[in-house]
């Protein structure tokens, strides 16, 4: 996607971001650009001011929370059910590069490299950034409505709502 980091919020918001999996109470669910770790997800805050968590209220703070926990739940059940050697799922809030709250939710898989399945994400090549092998493209089609889907049913079911 050639949108800039801030246009990304925007344009979840009018519907234009393709990226989008699910609109949530504090964030937009979306795929990553990549998909070398099929999956790779991530939570943007509603908010393009919003740089930091602690930039949220606690209560703010506990809404967004919620929906990386269901993001990074949503996650961990399509890899579970599309490869048998998913891991788990790493998450996490970094904040380093673009200048709006995002979390990271990185499936792991046991076919990664040794030297880096225990490893963070980062310690892969950054080529794998650039990579067209690991652009999204509607070779994905099948895993974004996979993972919309398990966001929906999770969504709706009593245990990730907040108000039960």
């Amino acid at each position: 996607m050639s949108d800039s980091p801030v246009d990304r919020i925007a344009a979840a918001r009018n519907g234009t971001n393709p990226t989008v999996l699910a609109e949530l109470d504090a964030a937009f669910a979306v795929i990553g650009d990549v998909q070398w770790l099929p999956g790779y997800s991530l939570a943007l805050a509603k908010s393009r001011t919003i740089d930091r968590l602690s930039d949220l209220l606690r209560s703010e703070r506990i809404r967004y929370l919620a929906d990386v926990d269901l993001l990074a739940t949503a996650v961990e059940n399509v890899c579970a059910r599309r490869d048998p050697d998913f891991r788990r799922v790493n998450v996490e809030i970094l904040g380093n590069t673009d200048p709006f709250l995002h979390a990271h939710i990185w499936p792991r898989y046991e076919w990664e490299p040794a030297e880096l399945v225990t490893k963070p994400v980062w310690l892969y090549s950054p080529d794998h950034w650039r990579d067209e092998r690991y652009a999204l493209s509607a070779a994905h089609d099948g895993l974004h409505a996979d993972l919309a889907s398990e966001i929906h049913r999770l969504s709706a079911s009593a245990e990730f709502r907040l108000d039960t």
